[in-house]
């Protein structure tokens, strides 16, 4: 038994005694990863006790200053369907309208002018954007229906991280009062403080530097009043463009415009320190001048709107790794407790799907279980492979974000890697697999190796820092077969899962030399299979 202490235990607090009580499962943290895992655990056994303890207290504000408001399709799966919170979403959330890019709108007060890639309507696989001090409100209150107790405004002073010759325990203090809590399972849910991992010595500095600032508004912010352009307002078959995540684009940085419920919205700035100094956007004012420069559209309105501040926050050097996230004595990290790579691409709400389902599996096959050693030891194998495979798509390549051919072709592999592979996987529950996970390991190392490859490439690309001035083409990613073949197939009832694998791979393979041959402005080998795979993507950079 080992233990950690993170500050001395106030005066008044050591002087009450101590209130003992046994759980089968304790979480630290009550933010979307804790009461998640919580609402997962209880749907699968009932008959689970569980607490949870969190530092701030509840209910949380809405439009809280929390990033993740964002989700693509694991996490939205997640929530909608292995949580069956569909009805929830729906009712009290926004439907997103996909991930938006824009390319050199910071050279035009219009932005038709701009380059855009993104959807002309809805994919069919849903997503939403959250706003995330409402979600966890509705959680909190699901989750007292289902007799989990939630302790809010608590401190975890120490933890015993079991070793398994005794239950893990922790110790708390708040509300002028004090108590150990002891649990089969201790959860680090706790964000960046992670006690556990701080105590284990688990912590991974990330190679990948990047810095981010983002502030919210109480006020809407709709990107189609930056153009009156008829033909471009038609692009979207009506839906409002306001409703996806928009990316503003340049060398070194993006920026993101996230709508909220009640017509409010989230501006956040992501930057590369070599290129753009955390300390030239860390304030309201300062990030207002940086965008004046960079991205003066949404300086405007960020000017207009200086009285609607909600709240302003910054985060320096924010990705991290963990060298373990779930262990076989009792012990697992999820959500930020464990990684975090980077928010482009909103893989946040992914992360917390993916180690949730792996706990949740842990948890239910109970400590005699023979395997249990060998599941915590594959899905720990997994995780870090799915957070490599991520961390490769943004290592080195924020110098290219302003490069319209680069991150076109970029973010189509980007999009059929994560369709054919990492989605394929959860929306199939093959995740927990572990008979399938062991056989299909040669095929799933090896696209894992092509998506390798083809980040080195990108990343070739991207240090040449091509700065793109926009001339107003679009991208529709509905026009690219292979995309909207990928994506409507997650919602396909499970066929063969080995047919499906198979098949995904072999586009993969396709797709890889098609990409870089377009990425090189040369010739590609079939016309016939490109125009099958890639549409007329070849003629929209003309």
């Amino acid at each position: 038994m080992s233990t950690f202490r993170s500050q001395p235990v106030p005066q008044a607090s050591v002087n009450m005694p101590e209130a003992s009580k046994n759980v089968d499962v304790g979480i630290i943290g009550g933010g979307l990863a804790g009461l998640t895992l919580a609402l997962q655990l209880k749907q699968a056994d009932p008959g689970l006790s569980i607490e949870i303890l969190e530092r701030n207290e509840f209910p949380a504000p809405e439009a809280a200053h929390k990033v993740g408001e964002s989700t693509v399709e694991i996490g939205s799966h997640y929530l909608s369907h292995t949580l069956s919170l569909q009805s929830l979403l729906e009712r009290t959330q926004l439907r997103k309208f996909g991930l938006r890019f824009f390319f050199g709108a910071g050279h035009h007060d219009d932005l038709s002018m701009a380059d855009e890639l993104g959807a002309s309507s809805f994919l069919p696989t849903v997503s939403y954007q959250l706003d995330r001090g409402r979600l966890e409100n509705d959680l909190c209150r699901t989750l007292a229906d289902h007799g989990v107790e939630i302790l809010d405004g608590c401190t975890v002073r120490n933890v015993e991280v079991n070793d398994r010759t005794g239950p893990s325990a922790l110790h708390w203090t708040g509300n002028g009062k004090r108590g150990k809590l002891s649990c089969r399972w201790l959860i680090d849910a706790a964000s960046r403080s992670s006690p556990i991992k701080r105590h284990l010595g688990l912590g991974h500095k990330s190679r990948h530097r990047a810095s981010a600032a983002w502030l919210r508004l109480d006020t809407k912010l709709d990107v189609e009043d930056w153009s009156n352009s008829v033909d471009w307002l038609r692009r979207c078959s009506g839906i409002p463009r306001m409703f996806s995540t928009n990316h503003l684009l340049g060398t070194g940085y993006w920026a993101w415009i996230i709508p909220l419920v009640d017509d409010r919205v989230s501006i956040g700035l992501v930057a590369d320190p070599r290129e753009h100094p955390l300390e030239t956007f860390n304030s309201f004012e300062k990030i207002g001048l940086w965008m004046s420069q960079h991205q003066p559209l949404l300086a405007r309105h960020l000017e207009a709107a200086a009285d609607e501040l909600l709240d302003f926050r910054y985060l320096k050097n924010f990705s991290h790794g963990s060298e373990g996230n779930f262990s076989n004595n009792g012990w697992a990290l999820t959500g930020e407790a464990g990684v975090f790579a980077d928010p482009f691409y909103s893989p946040g709400t992914d992360f917390i799907a993916i180690s949730n389902s792996f706990i949740c599996d842990l948890v239910l096959h109970g400590d005699d279980d023979p395997m249990q050693g060998i599941r915590a030891a594959v899905y720990d194998k997994v995780y870090q492979s799915f957070f490599q495979s991520t961390m490769s798509l943004y290592e080195e390549q924020y110098r290219g974000f302003g490069d319209t051919r680069l991150m076109v072709l970029k973010a189509t592999w980007d999009y059929a890697y994560y369709w054919s592979v990492l989605a394929w996987l959860f929306f199939r529950e093959l995740l927990t697999d572990i008979a399938f996970l062991r056989s299909a390991e040669a095929s799933l190392n090896a696209a894992r190796t092509l998506n390798f490859a083809m980040q080195s490439a990108f990343r070739g690309r991207a240090a040449q820092g091509i700065l793109s001035p926009g001339k107003g083409r679009f991208f529709d990613q509905r026009a690219i077969p292979i995309l909207l073949d990928l994506n409507t197939a997650l919602l396909e009832p499970p066929a063969d899962p080995w047919a499906e694998l198979r098949q995904n791979c072999q586009r993969l393979e396709e797709l890889a030399p098609m990409v870089l041959a377009l990425l090189n402005g040369e010739s590609p080998a079939s016309k016939a299979r490109e125009k099958a795979l890639l549409g007329d993507l070849r003629s929209r950079f003309d």
